[in-house]
């Protein structure tokens, strides 16, 4: 049997993460004043992006990347079916992005984007680490 390039560790559940929410709602606040359209859409996002932090729960498993609204499971992503994945500006992380086997994955970054990177970097090696 050849070991499992992926690690073996205790289920982790990422904090939310208000920050790209909050700016993005007060960005939409001088937006407003130039169209109303357009700082409405944005502010809309805002708000959509601050409901999600505060109602998803996004954990790493022994297995798979797991996603859960309440008790319900909205989706696994098992670690075997990963191919590659990028935080994309470290500085200020905004949007996080995966490719498994069949599909590519944005997600912004509404949780805690340095424990997100450790258990990816722990759970899922990047592509050029597992060579």
């Amino acid at each position: 049997m050849t070991p499992s390039p992926y690690s073996s560790t205790a289920t982790i559940e990422l904090a939310p993460n208000y920050t790209l929410p909050v700016v993005i709602i007060v960005t939409a606040i001088p937006l407003l004043l130039l169209s109303l359209w357009i700082g409405g859409v944005v502010a809309l996002f805002g708000m959509f992006l601050m409901f999600q932090a505060g109602t998803l729960r996004l954990q790493f498993t022994d297995t798979a990347f797991d996603i859960y609204r309440g008790e319900n499971l909205i989706r696994r992503f098992p670690y075997q079916e990963w191919q590659n994945w990028e935080i994309f500006w470290s500085n200020v992380p905004i949007l996080f992005y995966f490719k498994e086997v069949k599909s590519i994955h944005f997600l912004p970054i509404i949780f805690d984007s340095k424990m997100l990177r450790s258990c990816l970097e722990q759970r899922v090696p990047k592509a050029e680490e597992r060579s």
